[in-house]
């Protein structure tokens, strides 16, 4: 299982791509982008699918080629999701049209061959400003080539409905954008519970609980499921108690 490494100070990554020219080319891309960062890093390439499925360390940013003899790389990152592999995928592709199969893979992002200098730069500088504010108190909301940082005290709850999350604000203002509530999970703190396979709240904003009802200070009611009602009483009971 590769795991990325969320606390390390290096960052793990890796290239794999049958054309050991192109790895050579990201390699030499990645290694740059992360020197002018003042970012250490260590970087590993291999030459097939089969050859990543079987190592074992960690990978924080993989550089994937879809189009590779044998063995793919959409089948590939889907036995690499299924193994929990949580790190940040991004394609390499000569045909535009196989990222739209990228969704159920979580992909961060896709480089068209030949990868453009800037475009590997523009999609680097947004990954690592999403890295960055994953492991602070702020997360990063990306929306096509927009970002944006919301401290996570201003999120009430997350709601998912189909493949889009809402992040209902202390505002009032409601964010969506498209990810996965799975690894949105993984970018919160301890104060973020699932209640809910469609809600994650913000203890900070819980006013009570009743029946199966969470209820928010900003006057939204979030179901509770009757599977983690259980545990949602005692995680409140502890929260309560470290206040």
């Amino acid at each position: 299982m590769k795991r990325p490494a969320v606390h390390s100070a290096l960052i793990h990554i890796a290239i794999c791509d049958d054309e050991k020219y192109m790895s050579d080319y990201i390699r030499v891309m990645a290694s740059d982008f992360f020197r002018k960062k003042n970012k250490e890093i260590h970087l590993r390439t291999f030459l097939s699918g089969e050859e990543l499925l079987s190592y074992s360390g960690p990978i924080d940013i993989l550089f994937l080629d879809i189009q590779m003899k044998n063995m793919d790389g959409m089948e590939t990152a889907r036995k690499l999701r299924a193994d929990r592999f949580r790190g940040s995928l991004i394609f390499i592709t000569v045909l535009k049209e196989m990222v739209f199969q990228s969704f159920e893979v979580q992909a961060y992002d896709y480089l068209v061959k030949p990868v453009d200098k800037k475009q590997f730069e523009k999609t680097m500088d947004r990954l690592y400003t999403s890295m960055c504010s994953a492991s602070g108190d702020s997360l990063l909301v990306q929306k096509g080539y927009e970002g944006r940082i919301i401290p996570k005290d201003e999120i009430v709850f997350c709601e998912i409905i189909e493949r889009k999350i809402y992040l209902n604000l202390a505002s009032c203002e409601v964010v969506d954008y498209y990810e996965r509530i799975e690894n949105l999970e993984t970018k919160l703190d301890e104060y973020f519970f699932r209640c809910h396979r469609s809600y994650l709240i913000n203890l900070k904003h819980l006013k009570g609980y009743k029946n199966g009802t969470a209820y928010m200070d900003n006057g939204k009611k979030v179901p509770v499921s009757r599977m983690r009602s259980k545990e949602f009483s005692s995680v409140v009971l502890q929260y309560m108690k470290n206040m």
